[in-house]
């Protein structure tokens, strides 16, 4: 069957990713705390004439808002706690600074708070938005002409986006009163995990296997992150969480045995992915599961899977917890991450691009090309949103800042003409608020969003409308940050595509080395199913990574070329290890088709990663003889 090109699949990639928008429902309960966090903050400063912190504590609001995504309420504590308490830190420092040094020595010292903010992005998602909070916080505070003292400001940040943090864990979400509605996004995360087992199944033996596995992946990451949040006690505190718990934990072995069904590569019938499904709704009622539909115990994955249910079923009624199977990662590793190549790579980029933005914005401010309107901080803090490579290719990113601020701009235009000071402003300060969870679906409407609410900020403070320059810095911005993007750097470029990928190769190493060598019961399975969710997670994070840089411009896309088939090699090894465990439990001994399957996935994978010179231990062959007794059962850990 031909396939049909879409418009968007004949433009070059770093063109199609600029055009392309994600797709989904509208997320009400953000909307709502959209509108309930900078409009109002800032109708209160003004009301008590305080404006000036009412202005930075809508800015902290906003930035909290880009960060409010989908999830429980216990990772929306890291989401935008952590992100809030680096940009508190920034706007310090950045007072400081402003107050004290002069322009060249201002330029050096936020050009190395970037290198630091850089380095730390390569950590994480948490740790990348806490990095760009820090740089525009630093910005905002060297730069905007705020009465107030430093400490002042950064508690006023903080206020900003801590009302935000507490809208998101009071307000109950919609669906939520099934059960304890502190654990909404939890139930909906253990839920959608039943749902994508059930879709694997569903999808066996067809063309859609590898995407629904990557949704099986993509779902439990999500769940495994809901339910391993920030906590006050060690373990689950409640019997609503302790049954979330075990509600993930029976799911492990249902996403091994589908996993190893789907690798087998023959159609199963309806039946199979009915009990997953009944599990699913159950978590979502906060029920019990009643009857399930066993599926044929024709094959070892058939019966892992109906062993898996039956199981599952126990979990659902007794409720008593189970492990989250994840290995929290200590200050050491965090420090490596920093420090390694991807760490290295960022915080130069970054900070060069962050510097020079301060650099070229100082000298314009010290000619007076700004006039008496002193607004030099909106350079760096626009190269900030521009240059970091963890969220999006540059070009794409520059394309959509500069239309996004245009059309934001001339919105806000037309807007200030007609509407009421003050009261038309902080209006339109809470609708802002309110479109922001809906506009981060495309980096251009949310530029456009951000661009009106900052300017609408700007004249309730008491200045008079600004778009000319919003829009003449942007552009500046944009050339600034193309330029430095692309600047040579010390090192292979591509860096944290080939760390990441490492990180693949070592999980897949660890998970192969455990299943033909590792223990028996059920310590020896929690610890498999532990380097399973890492082996997976690892490629998901290697994949994205691998996505990003391939739609970058064709000179900077060439140095990570290759690597997204060594990705889906190491994939492939994942999903076949899965299925030789699951086969090892049943019958204690590997087939031809297991042996001659994994030593031609170790082949290719070296063969292939010595093409994009990857320095990583790849797996050896496994020994052809091993075996072990068969155990029959599935048990949950």
């Amino acid at each position: 069957m031909r396939r049909v090109r879409t418009p968007l699949a004949a433009l070059p990639p770093w063109l199609s990713h600029a055009l392309r928008a994600q797709r989904g429902p509208v997320p009400w309960n953000a909307v709502t705390r959209g509108a309930l966090a900078a409009g109002p903050l800032l109708l209160v400063s003004v009301l008590t004439g305080r404006t000036s912190l009412g202005v930075v504590a809508a800015i902290a609001a906003m930035l909290a808002g880009i960060n409010d995504r989908p999830g429980s309420r216990r990772t929306a504590v890291r989401r935008l706690g952590t992100p809030a308490l680096a940009g508190a830190a920034g706007l310090l420092a950045g007072t400081a600074a402003g107050d004290h040094l002069g322009a060249v020595a201002l330029t050096v010292v936020l050009t190395g708070l970037g290198v630091l903010a850089g380095a730390m992005s390569a950590v994480g998602p948490v740790a990348s938005a806490a990095g760009t909070q820090l740089l525009v916080a630093s910005a905002i505070g060297a730069g905007m002409p705020v009465p107030e003292a430093g400490w002042a400001r950064a508690l006023a940040f903080l206020a900003g986006a801590g009302w935000l943090l507490a809208l998101r864990l009071v307000l109950p979400t919609p669906g939520s009163m099934a059960g304890d509605f502190r654990f909404d996004g939890e139930r909906e995360a253990v839920a959608a995990v039943y749902d994508a087992v059930a879709e694997l199944l569903d999808a066996a033996g067809t063309d859609r296997a590898v995407a629904r596995r990557a949704a099986l992946t993509a779902a439990l990451d999500h769940a495994q992150d809901a339910l391993a949040g920030p906590r006050l006690r060690p373990r689950a505190g409640s019997a609503a969480e302790r049954r979330l718990h075990a509600q993930y934990a029976a799911a492990l072995p249902l996403a091994e045995a589908a996993t190893a069904l789907a690798w087998a590569g023959e159609p199963l019938s309806g039946r199979a992915s009915t009990g997953p499904r009944r599990l699913a709704a159950a978590v979502r009622a906060h029920t019990h599961t009643g009857p399930l539909p066993a599926p044929t115990r024709s094959a070892p994955a058939l019966r892992a899977l109906d062993d898996a249910l039956l199981h599952a079923a126990d979990a659902f009624d007794q409720g008593d917890g189970g492990a989250l199977h994840t290995r929290r990662r200590g200050a050491r590793d965090l420090l490596r991450a920093a420090s390694g190549a991807g760490g290295r790579e960022f915080g130069l980029r970054i900070g060069l691009s962050f510097g020079a933005a301060v650099a070229v914005a100082q000298a314009l401010n010290h000619a007076q090309w700004y006039g008496r309107h002193t607004h030099w901080y909106w350079l760096p803090a626009t190269a900030v949103f521009l240059v970091k490579p963890d969220l999006g290719p540059l070009v794409s990113r520059a394309l959509c800042r500069a239309a996004g601020t245009v059309l934001g701009a001339l919105l806000f235009a037309g807007l200030a003409a007609v509407l009421p000071r003050p009261e038309g402003l902080v209006a339109l300060v809470a609708l802002c608020g309110a479109l922001i969870p809906v506009s981060t679906r495309h980096f251009a409407a949310q530029t456009a969003v951000v661009t009106v609410l900052v300017l609408s900020l700007v004249m309730v403070g008491g200045e008079p409308q600004a778009c000319v320059s919003r829009i003449a810095e942007t552009l500046l911005a944009c050339a600034i940050v193309l330029i430095v993007g692309h600047l040579p750097m010390p090192g292979p470029r591509g860096g944290q595509v080939r760390v990441r990928l490492t990180a693949a190769a070592d999980a897949a190493h660890a998970y192969l080395t455990h299943v033909l060598d590792g223990t028996e019961g059920l310590d020896g399975r929690a610890a498999r199913w532990t380097l399973r969710r890492e082996a997976y997670r690892a490629l998901a994070e290697a994949r994205t990574a691998i996505a990003l840089a391939a739609h970058e411009l064709p000179a900077v896309a060439r140095h990570t070329e290759g690597t997204d088939e060594v990705a889906a090699v190491l994939e492939r090894l994942v999903d076949t290890i899965t299925a030789c465990a699951v086969h090892l439990d049943d019958t204690g001994r590997l087939t031809a088709r297991h042996r001659e399957e994994l030593a031609a996935l170790l082949g290719e994978a070296e063969a292939k990663r010595r093409r994009v010179g990857l320095r990583a231990p790849v797996p050896g062959p496994p020994a052809a003889g091993r075996s072990r007794p068969a155990s029959g059962t599935a048990s949950v850990g």
